[in-house]
Formats: C-alpha cells, structure tokens, sequence
C-alpha cells in the first residue's frame, strides 16, 4: 500500500441504480445491503442520492434511505450525496438530518447538492424552476442556523438545534466557492475532466474560509472506479451506465441499467454512440495495479483527503467485486 492511498479515505456513493427486467424495489434493497458490504471491507461513508421522476433511479427520498441504511449498519458512516437543499425547506431538511443524528450518532453526514429536477416536468411538479438553484448559497446558510440555534424566526429546529452534522457541499460551477466561503468540505468531481477538477479544487483551497463547522479545507473528489481481473472485465462494468447516460442525452429520459452483453450488441445512432464512447472515456478502471497507479496520479494531483467511488452497473456481483477488489488497495 502507498504512502497517499494510505493516508486516503474510501467511500462509496450507491444512486439505487433500476435495472432492466428487475423491479424498483430491489434497488433499494440493493442499496441497503451494499451498505453492509462496504461496512465489513472498511470503507469510511455510505451515501444516498436524491433523484426525482427518473426511471433508471429508486432512490428519490435520500433522508429515508439514509435511516434504513444506518439502521443495517453498524459503524461506517451514513449520508447523502446529497439532497438537493433547492427542492426543500431548510427548516425541513434540519429536522429530518436532526432525528437520523439523534437515532444514530456522530455517523450521520449532511452532504448538500444545488440541483432542482432532471426536466421541466418534474421542476414543475416540486414547484422548482432552474432560477431556484441561484438561491443555494442562502439556503445552506438557513440550514446552518437552524443547527445553530440564530434564526431569526424565534423558531426552533427540534431536534436539529445543538447537534452537530458534518455538512458538505457538492459542487457544480460555483460550488466549489460556495463551499469555500461557507468553510464546509467540499465534494467534487468528476474524474473524467481532471483539468476542470483540479481548478475547482484550486479555487476551493484558495478562498477557503475556517468556520465553526472546518477549521481548514476538506476535499472529497468524486467519480467511477472498477476493478476486476482484466482490463476488458472492468471496462465491461462501465457499459451499462454509458449506454444509459447516452439514451438521457439523446432521448430525454434516464433508463434502468440493462446487462452489458445487450449494450455490445445494441444498434445506436451517430449521435448514441458519440455520448456512449465519451461515457466510456476517462474513468479509473482496471485490475488492482492499474488502478492504484491512477489512484496514485489523482490523489497526489489533488491532494484530496478522500475519495467518493460513484460506479453503477448491471451485475451486482460484479460490482460487489469490485468493491472488494478496490478495498484491498487501501486495507492492509
């Protein structure tokens, strides 16, 4: 093991990803149970996703799916990556963070995103316009004075007021400084665009401000890692996804993740298989001594602290050996 992938913690992101011929609810039953196996390999947090009208997605109530995890868990930490601060009341989201800490303390993280709906339709349906996500920086502040105890209100976040939850913000654009000048971690990806990562990380150190919440900054840096026996056996991990992502840019909707042998042997247009070979391009794949030199580059590149694995697909197994694989990089 190497001196940064020691020094490095691991965590996993599970976006309780459908698939093809399997019902809704065995995602989250998935979802809950990787969190078991991501606890006994040793990986630091288990995070939950907030999506909204998205076929290819179960998870649509992070705060909920964070209490089942936590509750089939034990010691890793339980969160989000995040809920969408725009789509809620920050009254609301206290609360809700409140009594997970309050069931489960010191394991619960708040991680916070900015966006308000995958498509006109559902931003309509949460009474959400794109506009909304301009008021982030404001909300979090809210958020935070509800655990503080200063709104001004004279209202009180019961049972939020006084407990502490390590905030995060997951940055797009302007997140990394919002984040900065908040003085709160920061989650960022994605790996793929490593020039557009490392400025965000720059800027992010650059403005960083201490608050009550860090005394100085925390880099998390996000994206897709698989490891398997041969490099064509991790490539094959990632076909899925990449089929799935280049049908929502072509046909405006995410599917469920169909078995990676329909994906070699499916017909795409141009424009499909353009997003399908960009959604194949640039992410940590491999066996596990491909892969720790990658690891290698990007950590000592970024400096981050941490790093946040985001890989869906198809084969369950396949994924869960991955994990295991990637596990042992970092396990002694």
């Amino acid at each position: 093991m190497t001196s940064v992938i020691a020094t490095t913690r691991f965590s996993v992101l599970d976006r309780s990803r459908t698939r093809e011929g399997r019902p809704t609810a065995e995602a989250l039953r998935d979802t809950v149970a990787l969190a078991g196996e991501a606890e006994a390999l040793g990986y630091h947090r288990f995070w939950v996703s907030e999506h909204h009208g998205v076929p290819g997605v179960a998870g649509s109530a992070p705060t909920v799916l964070a209490a089942a995890v936590a509750a089939a868990t034990r010691t890793i930490r339980v969160g989000t990556g995040g809920v969408m601060l725009p789509n809620h009341r920050p009254l609301v989201v206290a609360e809700q963070f409140g009594v997970l800490e309050s069931l489960y303390p010191g394991r619960i993280d708040m991680g916070l995103g900015r966006s308000v709906g995958f498509t006109d339709g559902v931003r309509r349906a949460l009474g959400r316009d794109r506009q909304d996500a301009d008021d982030f920086e404001a909300q979090l502040t809210e958020l935070l004075g509800w655990f503080e105890g200063t709104s001004p209100t004279g209202a009180h976040a019961r049972p939020a007021e006084g407990l502490r939850v390590p905030p995060f913000v997951l940055a797009t654009g302007e997140g990394a400084l919002i984040a900065a000048r908040a003085g709160l971690p920061l989650v960022i990806g994605d790996l793929r665009d490593r020039t557009k990562l490392l400025r965000g990380v720059d800027r992010y150190r650059a403005a960083f401000r201490p608050s009550p919440w860090a005394s100085q900054p925390y880099v998390v840096i996000s994206g897709t890692v698989a490891v398997a026996a041969t490099p064509g056996e991790a490539r094959r991990l990632l076909l899925p996804e990449a089929w799935s992502m280049a049908h929502a840019r072509t046909r405006g909707t995410f599917p469920p993740l169909p078995p990676a042998e329909r994906v070699e042997t499916r017909t795409m247009s141009a424009k499909e298989r353009g997003f399908y070979d960009s959604g194949l391009t640039g992410h940590i794949a491999g066996t596990e001594e491909q892969v720790r030199d990658a690891l290698e580059t990007v950590l000592e590149e970024t400096g981050a602290q941490e790093l946040l694995v985001t890989t869906s697909t198809y084969d369950r197994e396949a994924l869960l050996d991955s994990y295991r694989r990637l596990a042992s990089l970092f396990t002694p």
